[in-house]
Parts: structure tokens; sequence; C-alpha cells
């Protein structure tokens, strides 16, 4: 830390009313049962960066089918240095700008939700923002992070994000594996790095 910034040129102060945040945030997350018989379509989001240019990458797929049904990006500004486990301060502009105008039934937000060390990670709080159901997906857990709040799926590590339990995430999850890992983020994550799912 120098002058009182971290690594990461946040001021350490800053981050010490974030984490606090955050944990009373996580009160507010709900875990559910979600009837997965109802579930139409599924959403997933992820964002790439160049420079100080983020492309944030949506796509809607059919479910359980998986079949290609929508897909935009939409480009900002970087606004927040990339911090472990502040992710969101990051990730939530470029992802909200995907997300404007579509419907969906559940999101996959390429990022933990309830796995996180203070409860609260990326997918719960666009779940939040959003009010829809979201699954945290992430492709390794945080450290620290209890075994219980996550399920290994393939390649992925599943959690809660809001408005679903575990249980249903994993059985949204299942189905849409591609080579171990869902498919709609294999999708978003081609299109946020080269333009096209």
């Amino acid at each position: 830390m120098v002058n009182g910034l971290t690594n990461y040129g946040i001021r350490r102060e800053k981050l010490e009313l974030i984490a606090p945040l955050q944990r009373r945030l996580a009160g507010r997350v709900v875990e559910r049962p979600l009837d997965v018989s109802n579930v139409k379509t599924v959403a997933a989001v992820d964002v790439s960066y160049r420079k100080d240019l983020a492309r944030a990458a949506f796509v809607l797929c059919s479910f359980p089918e998986c079949e290609l049904l929508r897909a935009r990006v939409v480009e900002a500004e970087v606004s927040a240095s990339y911090i472990p486990t502040y992710f969101f301060l990051r990730e939530t502009g470029p992802i909200l700008l995907a997300l404007r105008g579509e419907e969906f039934d559940v999101l996959l937000v390429e990022g933990h939700g309830r796995a996180h060390p203070r409860g609260y990670g990326l997918a719960s709080h666009i779940g939040l923002l959003t009010g829809r159901p979201t699954v945290g997906v992430a492709k390794r857990p945080l450290r620290g992070v209890p075994e219980e709040l996550f399920r290994k799926v393939g390649k992925a590590y599943v959690s809660v994000g809001h408005l679903i339990d575990l249980e249903s995430a994993v059985r949204i999850v299942e189905p849409l594996l591609e080579g171990s890992y869902p498919r709609p983020l294999k999708l978003a994550d081609r299109l946020s790095k080269r333009g096209e799912p």
C-alpha cells in the first residue's frame, strides 16, 4: 500500500466500507427452489477487456436444448480495477448495459454468487439489481469458501446468485454442459472476445 492506496489503486478505506456492505447485501439474497419445468430460456453474460474498454456479451438460449436465440455485445469504458472478491465493482456496469431490455427466465453469470468470502459475489449483485433468478458459474472456487456453498458441475463451480437454490441451479446448468462447461457462457465468452458466438 502506498499513500493509503491498495495495489489496485483504490483507497484502503473505500474497500473497508464496501466489505461490510457486501455482508449486509448478502442478507437480502433469496435462496428458494425454482420450478425448472417452467424455464424456457437461459441467458448468459460475460465481459472481456482490451485496455480501457470492456466488452460485455449477452446470449439467450432455449432451455434445455440450448439453441442460440439472440446475441449482442456492448462496449463501455472500464471504471474500476480488478480486485479479487470485489469483482462486482468492475463488471456490474457493463453487464447491466448488456442486459438492458432483455427478457430471460434464468441468467448465468461468469462469476461467483453465494460462494464468496462475504457471501455476496457478482452473480448475487446482478440478481439483486435485476430481480431475476441468477446462477454464479466460475472456473475455480475462491479460497476459504465453505464447500456447501457451491457444487462442481463438469468443470464449473456453480453457486446461488439470487432467487434460486443450489439444487435448482445445478439442474439448470447440467443439461447446458458442452465439454464440461455451460454452452451459453462459452458463447458469451467468444462473443465478448471475438465479436461472434
